[in-house]
């Protein structure tokens, strides 16, 4: 099978690469708006739907918690019915979301139901933006796309900072979820037209053969996920709770953001240049992001500093590759084979927070940096598992044997 069967995937029309590539970030900034702009507005709308800290933990919890459960059936509305409609579907439900928000979020139940819908929205996304990029950017290419569409969820962090004073302390939180809402419709042109209907034949015998390797990818994800969300979530109050100035650990997560951009935009570009072991790269980024995090038990700035950008930049910048490595071993099917392995990236996004945050109150922040280092490295052992299933999967009987292509 050559690489451009595989970059575009059989039974799919060519298509733009830009294009595609423009449209997968457009995607999964407005599917993934609704939680970030929660995070960042949680001041203003606790005040009006009476909710705690406590409560916007457990308001994420269960967009990412529904996330984990809708991943799955998201990639096989996408294999069945094509990226593009599953695209559409995502940025409509998300900003239907933001708009309900908007006008009927008068309760805080309200709100955490509203944002359980949003984690469908997300998960429709996010699959459709990997199987656009796995059928119509070039093989040579999707590394990079990957890192990028990975990077854009950070940036979502950025334009829900934006929007505090921009909108939220002027006109109020409503209008920041109305503009955002405008800005996810906004994507809705950068979505390419709808290709040909796939061809689902080949797809469930390729994508099925490593089925317990992507079982096994996802739950090291899971643990990776878990101990990473631990540094956007705690990193400033434990460093303000060991000293530090609260405007210095403000800098340090912004640091640790824009050190996640870039690394995952890098690992993607570093991918394009690897023929293979990504999986197995993925466990020593893994490695060394739990080194970042044991730091982050030692009090002072400079262990913070290194720990922050070890943390984020290797710790954090790996769900685009494991994506593009999914992808790779599984291109007629990209969409139900990631789903598997998203659903471990978002159940550590539910988990993590819950978890951690305990450990953190009954025994403090350096207990709780050190059991998140364990995580992280559990999920580096499991990686090497699952990278070794993954290029030798085990062989299944086959009633009716016949040739397959080549790796």
């Amino acid at each position: 099978m050559t690489d451009t069967a595989l970059a575009s995937g059989p039974g799919t029309a060519p298509a733009r690469p830009v294009r595609s590539a423009a449209g997968a970030v457009a995607v999964t900034i407005a599917c993934v708006l609704p939680v970030f702009l929660v995070g960042g507005l949680a001041v203003q709308m606790s005040e009006d739907l009476g909710f705690s800290p406590a409560g916007l933990g457990l308001v994420v919890s269960v967009y990412f918690g529904v996330g984990a459960l809708a991943s799955v059936p998201s990639g096989k509305l996408t294999e069945r019915h094509g990226p593009a409609v599953v695209a559409r579907a995502g940025i409509l439900l998300s900003a239907g979301t933001m708009l309900a928000v908007a006008s009927v979020a008068r309760s805080y139940p309200v709100l955490v139901g509203l944002l359980a819908v949003a984690g469908t929205a997300n998960a429709l996304g996010q699959l459709a933006s990997n199987a656009a990029l796995a059928r119509h950017v070039p093989l040579h290419r999707q590394g990079l796309s990957f890192g990028v569409k990975q990077a854009a969820i950070p940036v979502s962090t950025l334009l829900a900072g934006l929007a505090v004073p921009a909108i939220a302390l002027t006109a109020g939180w409503r209008w920041a979820f109305v503009a955002a809402a405008v800005v996810a419709l906004a994507a809705l042109p950068a979505v390419p037209p709808k290709e040909a209907r796939p061809d689902r034949r080949a797809a469930p015998a390729r994508g099925g053969r490593a089925t317990t390797a992507l079982v096994v990818v996802g739950v090291a994800a899971t643990l990776a996920a878990a101990a990473a969300n631990a540094l956007g979530t705690f990193v400033v109050d434990s460093a303000v709770d060991r000293g530090l100035a609260p405007g210095l650990a403000g800098l340090t997560l912004t640091l640790g953001s824009a050190v996640c951009v870039t690394a995952r935009v890098g690992a993607g570009w570093l991918a394009d240049r690897r023929a293979g072991g990504h999986v197995a790269v993925i466990a020593g980024m893994l490695v060394v992001g739990a080194a970042g995090l044991a730091l982050l038990a030692v009090a002072g700035p400079v262990p913070l500093t290194v720990g922050v950008v070890l943390g984020f930049g290797l710790g954090w910048a790996w769900p685009g590759l494991m994506n593009f490595a999914v992808v790779r071993l599984h291109p007629q099917a990209p969409a139900a084979a990631t789903s598997i392995t998203q659903t471990g990236v978002y159940a550590g996004g539910c988990l993590g927070p819950l978890g951690l945050g305990t450990v953190a109150s009954q025994a403090g922040y350096e207990t709780m940096w050190a059991v998140a280092a364990l995580s992280m490295l559990l999920a580096a052992t499991l990686m090497l598992l699952g990278s070794r299933l993954l290029t030798h999967p085990h062989p299944h009987p086959d009633p009716h044997p016949h040739p397959h292509p080549s790796r």
